[in-house]
């Protein structure tokens, strides 16, 4: 018994690899990995820290709150009044509640501006606060 050419044709297309789901698998990957990728946020300007050789770094800060040496407070690349503090920090803490908050005061900048961002963090219901410095 010969095998007919038309038989053959047919058998070779039955043993393709069919790669269809396996895109499909490595591109539902890809949105998985997109939307649950952390980012780094930053406060909006650059900030000279003062030096500390003791300080410790923190992994999970979720809200930077930077001070300018001319006392502006920035967030999230915006000047936020200092009425508006509380607001931020309870927007921004709502969206993560295991996120704290780090402090970015300029060296130049006053205690009481530090101290008005501190307490509007706790008023938050932000008690892990921290205050940004270098090694």
């Amino acid at each position: 018994m010969r095998k007919s050419n038309q038989g053959l044709g047919q058998e070779e297309e039955e043993n393709e690899i069919n790669l269809t789901p396996m895109l499909d698998v490595v591109f539902i990957m890809l949105i998985f990995f997109i939307v649950t990728a952390s980012f780094i946020k930053e406060a909006g300007i650059d900030v000279n820290r003062p030096d500390a050789p003791t300080s410790e770094r923190v992994e999970d800060a979720n809200i930077l709150i930077a001070i300018s040496p001319n006392d502006e407070i920035w967030i999230d690349r915006r000047l936020i009044d200092p009425r508006a503090v509380r607001a931020n920090i309870e927007r921004m803490h709502a969206e993560n509640p295991k996120g704290s908050v780090v402090i970015q005061a300029d060296k130049k900048s006053t205690n009481e501006m530090l101290v008005v961002v501190m307490d509007a963090a706790r008023q938050a219901g932000v008690y892990n606060v921290s205050i940004a410095a270098n090694n």
